[in-house]
């Protein structure tokens, strides 16, 4: 086990879900680079991991992100023009829009999820598994807490 840095330990949480993000987001950045992905957007990993999982409704990746729908639209678009994604109409629904990866893109989503499994293996290392499992179940809590906080908003 490894000590945390000595200006973590009194830290707060919103510091240390930062500090943690920011592992994560630079391991992916890395990746990118040396693959020669030094074109990707702010957000392009979040939005290649999204397209992985089918979960790719405008709203909903607005939400996530934080972000307008038209920001997204664009993040969209820059990913398509820069030869990531392609998008076509949804079969099941004309006025939805499918994405779906290029070799290009399928390309960087595996050298994002190779970096940020590679940081989930690192944090294995330095925590029991308990702990690891104690990380996800608060960090799952959260997430809980951020969605309810969405619904309770939406319904004032």
């Amino acid at each position: 086990m490894t000590a945390s840095p000595p200006d973590l330990d009194d830290a707060g949480l919103p510091a240390l879900l930062r500090g943690a993000r920011r592992a994560y987001r630079d391991a992916i950045r890395a990746a990118y680079a040396d693959a020669g992905f030094d074109d990707m957007p702010r957000n392009g990993a979040f939005l290649l991991a999204r397209v992985y999982d089918g979960r790719t409704a405008v709203g909903d990746l607005a939400r996530e992100l934080g972000i307008s729908k038209q920001a997204v639209s664009q993040l969209i678009d820059t990913m398509v023009m820069r030869g990531y994604l392609q998008r076509s109409p949804a079969a099941e629904d004309r006025r939805r829009v499918e994405l779906t990866f290029t070799e290009r893109g399928d390309e960087a989503a595996t050298a994002g999820w190779h970096a940020a499994t590679a940081v989930d293996e690192r944090l294995a290392g330095l925590i029991s598994a308990d702990g690891v499992a104690a990380v996800r179940a608060g960090l799952i809590a959260l997430c809980g807490l951020a969605s309810s906080g969405a619904e309770a908003a939406a319904g004032d």
